[in-house]
């Protein structure tokens, strides 16, 4: 799941460093600096990707502080669904 959401951000950044930076830990927001067009695109795509979609009403800034809290919404998002 973090080489598929590493490789969704290195793709919409156009930056292929971010495939070999990126871990866990990495603040989505703040240090790979998505904008605002750019993270709605990251969300398509990941609902895209894992076949999924988001419940804006349980979505907070909280699961973006990192690529690992991220994972860990997604799964709950699967396994809600």
């Amino acid at each position: 799941m973090q080489d598929t959401i590493v490789r969704i951000l290195s793709e919409i950044k156009n930056n292929p460093e971010l495939l070999l930076t990126a871990t866990e830990t990495t603040d989505i927001v703040n240090d790979v600096g998505l904008d605002s067009l750019q993270m709605i695109n990251f969300i398509l795509r990941i609902e895209d990707e894992f076949e999924i979609e988001f419940d804006f009403d349980h979505f907070a800034y909280e699961d973006f502080q990192s690529i690992g809290d991220f994972m860990g919404f997604i799964t709950a998002t699967q396994t809600a669904s």
